[in-house]
């Protein structure tokens, strides 16, 4: 008997954190006998005098939200990080060591309406939440290391807010996701003296087997190691270190990619598909003007869908004290998404 990839277990490596993903394409045909999840409720109203999110709302601080036009940024008013705090003590203990933590934590709306979203927004809206994005990643990285822009959509990733809307959580240390990408992204140019991201990129481009969908700035692919059912990652077909470097090409071609991909999700189970996503470029602060080619400029999405609107992914038992695994392979994900239309369904 042959190998093949879409029957037979195997493992997959992911240079981006140096390790392993077990894929076990046979598991897919097991009948499912476990938790289903009740789906979203689509209906949401344009305004809700109750929704602290919503233009001249206020919130649970005690400020009033302002009567916002396009998008709008304010500080989280319980924010996980503080500007300010008292310094821990310092341990010569190998084993019980504690590091300050400093940063903000913002919340920006997408829109100043509850019931739209990528799919129903115009371009030049879509433009409007880019350029902010850039905007605030510009004015916070110039403090910080490491500027995390993301957003959970869904009460399935935790959301429970259904206007939209994305958090950015500044840090003055790098977050374990970004140093271990961080370390691998420069081992694998020390090698070669290439981007590894951009190489991955332009074997994907040529192998045409994990691509979702793409136009002449971006590439959207399932990752060959993608964890999540799903997963995909937004790729820059010109080489960027982060979403500062973006020229107006890039942030109209982004502008255009993104509705489409969130409607092949949608489209995929006619729901409002749930996930985090969030955006990775190179270390700011200390580190904005120190030289880092090895780094390129991407976003992820990890949807936790695996079946259905209401079968999901869970991450326990083997993959919490062993390593990832996945049952529908990268392939297949792709090819299903792939074939979903790029303009989302219409509800009822």
């Amino acid at each position: 008997m042959s190998f093949n990839p879409n029957e037979h277990q195997h493992l997959r490596y992911n240079p981006l954190k140096d390790d392993w993903i077990l894929v076990s394409p046979h598991r897919a045909l097991r009948p499912w006998s476990g938790q289903t999840e009740t789906p979203a409720i689509e209906k949401v109203p344009k305004f809700d005098p109750s929704n602290p999110l919503c233009p001249g709302v206020t919130r649970a601080s005690g400020k009033v939200t302002p009567k916002y036009e396009s998008t709008y940024v304010f500080e989280n008013d319980f924010p996980a990080l503080l500007e300010e705090g008292p310094e821990p003590e310092p341990s010569d203990d190998e084993l019980f060591q504690t590091k300050s933590a400093k940063g903000t934590c913002t919340v920006m709306c997408y829109h100043p309406h509850s019931d739209v979203y990528f799919t129903s927004l115009s371009k030049k809206e879509i433009l409007d939440i880019i350029n902010e994005w850039i905007k605030q990643t510009e004015i916070l990285g110039k403090k910080y290391v490491w500027v995390q822009l993301f957003e959970n959509r869904g009460q399935m990733m935790g959301c429970s807010n259904p206007h939209p809307h994305c958090q950015i959580w500044s840090t003055s240390f790098l977050p374990n996701e970004a140093r271990i990408t961080d370390l691998n992204l420069r081992k694998y140019y020390q090698k070669h003296q290439r981007p590894l991201l951009q190489d991955y990129l332009e074997k994907e481009l040529k192998k045409k087997e994990r691509i979702v969908v793409e136009n002449k700035e971006w590439l959207v692919v399932i990752p060959y190691w993608a964890v999540w059912p799903f997963e995909t990652m937004v790729l820059p077909k010109r080489q960027i270190l982060r979403f500062t470097d973006t020229d107006q090409a890039q942030r109209e071609a982004l502008a255009e990619i993104l509705p489409i991909l969130v409607s092949k999700y949608d489209n995929l189970f006619k729901c409002n598909f749930p996930y985090s996503m969030g955006w990775h470029g190179a270390p700011t602060g200390e580190k904005l003007n120190q030289c880092q080619p090895h780094w390129t400029f991407h976003g992820l999405y990890y949807p936790p869908l695996l079946r259905s609107a209401t079968v999901k992914k869970f991450m326990v038992g083997y993959e919490m004290l062993a390593q990832a695994q996945r049952d529908l392979t990268p392939e297949k994900a792709a090819a299903l998404l792939r074939e979903q239309q790029n303009v989302r369904f219409k509800t009822e």
